[in-house]
Order: C-alpha cells, then sequence, then structure tokens
C-alpha cells in the first residue's frame, strides 16, 4: 500500500517528482502486471524447487525495486519499480495459501490463513502510518530493510510434506511433519503420513498442466467458484479504495487532515484484521461471504448517493465518504477479501492446485490492474458516484452467486472437500489407483503397512 500515503504527497507536490494524474494511475496500476509475472515464476519455481525456496527467493524483486526507487526521479521508473514489487508480491502470495493449506490442521487451517492476510494488512497499515507522517524518500530509505527482514525470518521454515510427497521424499516429509506437529509419537506420525501418501498418490494420478485444470471435468465446479469470487473481490473495489482512500477524501472537502485519515482507515483494518483470525473457523465461509457481500453494497451504495447529492446542509455530511471507505473495508477483510484467499487453495487437488493459484492470481492480476486503472476513467465518465455503484453492483453479483454455487469447506478436511466437490469422479479415480496400486504393493512399500491397508480400504468405501 505504497501508494496510499504517497499519492496525496505526489498532488501536494511534496516530492521533487512531477506526476499527472495519468501517471498517477499508471503508477497505482502496474504491481498488477508484476504480480501476474510472479505468479507465472511460482507455477515453475514451487512445483520444481519447493515452497521453501520460492518463499524465500519472492525477497529478491522486493530489494531490487526498491534500490531502483532509492535512485530515480521520474514517474516511469516509478512505474518500473511497482512491476517488480507486483512480482515479489505475485510470488509470495501464490505459494503462501498453497503452503499454509498444507502444513495446517483442518480445525485451524482457516485461521492459518487468514493470518497471512492480516500480516499483509499490518503491514500495509505500518507502510500507510508512517508515510503519512515521514517525507518521500525517508519512506523509500525505510522500506529497504522490510525484505532482507523477512527473508532471515522465513530461512527456518520446513517444507511443505505434501511437497516432498509429490516427488516420494517420504523420509523429508517425515521429517518435515514431525517438525511441523512437534508430535514424536510414531504411530500417531506414520498414521497421518500415510494417510497424506494415499491423498497425494490419488491426486497425481491425473497432470498437473494448465489443460488438466480447464478439460477435466472433476475441475469445474472448483474453477467457476474460484474465478466467479476472485472477480468480485477485485471488481469489488476493495484494492482500488485502498489507494485512492486520501485522494477520495479529499474531494469530499472534509476539514480532518489526510494523515489522520489514513492512520485512522490503517488502525481500523488492523483490528478488524485481528478478529477475522478469530471468526474464520467459528462462523464458516459461506455465511461470512453473504453477508459481507451485501453488507459492503449498502454502504458503497450510501457512499455513491452522497457524491450524488453532497449534501451541504451540515459539515458532518463530509464524513460519510470516509466513513463508507473504511466500513467497506473493515466489512471486506472480515468477509471476501479474505477467504477468495483462503478457498481457493482448499478447493482443489495437489495435482493441479499450483497452476490453479497460478491462474487466479493471473486472473487477480489483470482485474486488479482494470480496476485500479479503471477507477480514474470511470471517475471521468460517470463521477465517483458511478464508481461505487459500479462496486455495489459486483457485490450484489458476489451475494447471489454465493448464495447458489459456494460450499461450506470449514472444518472438513482436503479429502471430504474434494469428494463433496469432485462427486463421482472422485470415486473414478479412487477405483484407478486400486488397479493401480493393490494393497498388496502398498504394504510391501510400506513402513507401516497395517496404517496404509486401513486408510486404502477407507478411501475405497468411500469411493463407493
Amino acid at each position: 500500500m505504497w501508494t496510499t500515503p504517497i499519492i496525496p504527497k505526489f498532488h501536494n507536490n511534496e516530492t521533487n517528482i512531477v506526476v499527472t494524474d495519468d501517471q498517477i494511475s499508471w503508477i497505482a496500476a502496474m504491481s498488477s502486471p508484476g504480480f501476474m509475472t510472479g505468479s507465472l515464476l511460482t507455477r515453475f519455481i514451487s512445483d520444481r524447487f519447493g515452497r521453501k525456496t520460492n518463499i524465500l527467493l519472492s525477497a529478491l524483486p522486493i530489494v531490487t525495486g526498491t534500490v531502483i526507487l532509492l535512485n530515480t526521479s521520474s514517474a516511469w521508473w516509478i512505474c518500473v519499480t511497482r512491476f517488480i514489487w507486483g512480482t515479489g508480491s505475485g510470488m509470495i502470495s501464490t505459494v503462501s495459501a498453497a503452503y499454509l493449506v498444507e502444513i495446517s490442521d483442518k480445525d485451524i487451517r482457516g485461521m492459518l490463513t487468514a493470518s497471512f492476510r492480516f500480516m499483509v494488512t499490518f503491514g500495509s497499515i505500518l507502510v500507510i502510518a508512517v508515510g503519512s507522517l515521514v517525507s518521500y524518500d525517508t519512506l523509500n530509505y525505510m522500506l529497504i530493510a522490510i525484505p532482507m527482514c523477512y527473508f532471515m525470518a522465513c530461512s527456518c521454515i520446513p517444507e511443505s510434506p505434501y511437497y516432498y510427497l509429490k516427488d516420494e521424499k517420504v523420509d523429508a516429509a517425515r521429517r518435515s511433519l514431525m517438525k511441523l506437529s512437534g508430535n514424536k509419537d510414531e504411530v500417531v506420525l506414520e498414521e497421518r503420513l500415510s494417510a497424506m501418501r494415499s491423498d497425494v498418490r490419488l491426486e497425481m494420478l491425473r497432470s498437473s498442466s494448465l489443460k488438466e485444470l480447464f478439460t477435466g471435468k472433476q475441475y469445474r465446479r472448483a474453477l467457476v467458484i474460484g474465478t466467479v469470487l476472485k472477480l468480485t473481490q477485485v471488481m469489488a473495489g476493495t484494492i482500488a479504495l485502498q489507494q485512492y482512500v486520501g485522494r477520495i477524501v479529499q474531494e469530499s472537502t472534509t476539514s480532518i487532515s489526510i494523515s489522520t485519515v489514513l492512520m485512522i482507515f490503517g488502525a481500523v483494518r488492523l483490528v478488524v484484521g485481528l478478529l477475522s483470525l478469530i471468526i474464520v473457523d467459528r462462523i464458516g465461509r459461506r455465511p461470512l461471504l453473504l453477508y459481507s457481500f451485501v453488507s459492503s453494497a449498502s454502504v458503497l451504495a450510501t457512499v455513491g448517493a452522497y457524491f450524488l447529492i453532497l449534501p451541504n446542509s451540515s459539515p458532518y455530511f463530509t464524513y460519510i465518504p470516509f466513513i463508507g471507505i473504511t466500513l467497506s473495508n473493515t466489512i471486506a477483510i472480515l468477509g471476501y477479501d479474505t477467504l477468495v484467499f483462503i478457498i481457493p487453495a482448499e478447493i482443489f487437488p495437489l495435482n493441479v492446485k499450483s497452476v490453479a493459484l497460478t491462474y487466479f492470481n493471473m486472473l487477480g492480476g489483470i482485474t486488479n490492474f482494470l480496476s485500479v486503472k479503471g477507477f480514474q476513467e470511470i471517475k471521468d465518465l460517470a463521477g465517483l458516484t458511478g464508481v461505487f455503484w459500479f462496486y455495489t453492483i459486483t457485490c450484489i453479483i458476489g451475494a447471489v452467486f454465493t448464495y447458489f454455487m459456494v460450499p461450506e469447506t470449514k472444518g472438513k478436511s482436503l479429502r471430504e472437500i474434494q469428494i463433496e466437490l469432485q462427486g463421482r469422479y472422485y470415486d473414478e479415480a479412487n477405483e484407478k489407483l486400486n488397479k493401480l496400486m493393490p494393497l498388496e504393493d502398498i504394504k510391501s512399500n510400506s513402513l507401516k503397512g497395517d496404517i496404509v491397508i486401513k486408510t486404502q480400504e477407507k478411501l475405497t468405501q468411500n469411493g463407493s
């Protein structure tokens, strides 16, 4: 959220860089093409070299972009910096969802995955709060330390056991699982490992290609769900409003200072982010999606009506845009903005998980570019009323789609989710697994044959 405190500085001529409104819209939007590039890199790196390697390498583009920023006074070089930053963001965003879902237990999966979004929010708040108080150059110099600290912290995390099992590195997977679970009971550990091996074998029977994702009938429902949720999340304007909130409040002619606006906006997002960690595994994905889409639609419609009427009978009316944007972002964090990150990582099997998440991030990058870049165009065409009412319609579409199409995934194992989404196609894959790997072969290749047999027999019962 570097642009949130910086855009008002550009408008107030607080930097030594002269930029136009059109250049500002490009600066705000250029992280999206970078995000797509980072997602494509992740598709290759995470499957070839591992989730952890991908996480560590994502620090490199952030450092590179910051170094460029510190040595330029050109608006177009700032666009380059934003592109490179977006590449790093795309790498970490794509791999983190898969990594957290793979290492977490089903009872805390939602909370743990949402914690990533919370930390992203926390980092954004730090940039917004500090950036509103310090100069443009000071903020940029401070940013150089963040990716370095990130790299050192992440160098200690274990690799995903699912990644090891995908490559048949059972011993490495066992060590990783032991470190993640903290459980040294060999029987319990082997039981979990055997179940994971069965899941991996079943899911890896099929191809991991993009063609497989789009042609496989078993993925169609998950693909439709993920695509529509991603489109509605981005086109509901959450990211665009975060970047332009300072400018919108300036146009509302409120007496509150921009620095105060940004600090309040950031603080509210932080508190709500903490709350989202608590409720995501208690209330459930589906109710949160429904309530957040409907509530956001109501708030955004009210802000749009304000810019249509522009009431001047009381100075307090000028607070409506700021309150509305803050409230809509609050609702989004509690609901769809967080869940659109969690649900796609839950609803796809291992063989296409990386390519599916890459696809969604590519889709998100394209639509986010259109949303952020198009903010100024829609505003020029239909005013801020048109902008906010467009976001309102998108939220309504998201609510209707959720009601009819999105299943509940709270409290379900990844296998249970696949059984519900794939239906008979899951049974067919299960039968194919039994033909390719008879129980006798599994027994001879397993250190805990009796446990694996029980797991396999349970799989067979579910399939039938």
